[in-house]
């Protein structure tokens, strides 16, 4: 590991330098395997892209993200990948783009950010909506007040802290103020299933199309090649078919209790 950066308690950005052949490129969205040698591996969304080195944030709430989020500069863990699909970024030439992060959602989001402020020029306006459970669990914050240079930067909380002086509610109270053409924007979703569900139904409301609407979804991964059928959603195997799918494919499947 090259970098480790601490976000909040229990999260910690840290940064993966190859000590070898370099693994294929990253896009936006997609998953590696990241292991902790004799713990175990999970997947973690890729967080940023730098050529050769993979960014990923990861928050500490079992013993194999406890072991990563614990590792030192100098320590060495391994990495598969790339795995899944990613958010696609390069089709949306000429639209506006809404992204919607809800807490530790905003991990996978940030290198489309990023990508989208590299290019301004080539797509309409660019909103970012942040929700987060308060003030404390806010990530990137020094990062996402430089992204307003280039972007209208929404941020909430569910639970203020005596000095919040920003939003308080859920992510989906921020829409009102986001600038976007629904007949023609697409959306980008990300953090925890209930946020996602209402957030995609609300955009469906105010215009938005459900195939214009990409989600990324969450189950167990465990080969993340799409053979062991922990991550299945229906007919999807989310390591494989996603964990990014639009809004069409996930809501009848989101709709069905258990599955």
């Amino acid at each position: 590991m090259a970098q480790r950066r601490t976000d909040t308690p229990d999260t910690a950005t840290i940064v993966l330098e190859p000590v070898g052949t370099a693994l294929p490129p990253f896009t936006p969205g997609q998953f590696a395997m990241v292991y902790a040698f004799g713990v175990g591996d999970i997947p973690l969304s890729v967080s940023g892209i730098d050529g050769r080195r993979l960014t990923h944030t990861v928050r500490a709430v079992g013993a194999i993200s406890g072991a990563l989020h614990g590792v030192r500069p100098g320590q060495t863990v391994g990495v598969r990948g790339p795995f899944g699909t990613g958010w696609e970024l390069s089709e949306e030439a000429g639209r506006d783009l809404l992204v919607v992060a809800g807490g530790i959602g905003l991990a996978p989001l940030r290198p489309l950010v990023r990508a989208a402020l590299a290019e301004l020029g080539r797509y309409g306006r660019l909103s970012v909506l942040i929700g987060a459970r308060s003030p404390h669990e806010l990530l990137y914050s020094d990062e996402t007040a430089h992204w307003q240079a280039g972007a209208r930067v929404l941020t909430t909380v569910d639970h203020p802290a005596p000095d919040w002086m920003g939003d308080v509610g859920v992510v989906t109270t921020l829409l009102d103020r986001a600038v976007f053409d629904p007949s023609t924007a697409t959306a980008f979703v990300c953090g925890p299933e209930p946020m996602i569900r209402a957030t995609a139904d609300e955009l469906v409301h105010r215009g938005v199309a459900p195939d214009r609407i990409r989600v990324s979804l969450e189950r167990t991964m465990h080969c993340g090649t799409g053979h062991c059928g922990h991550c299945q959603l229906g007919p999807l195997l989310l390591c494989r078919d996603g964990p990014v799918v639009t809004w069409t494919r996930a809501r009848p499947l989101l709709l069905i209790r258990e599955l």
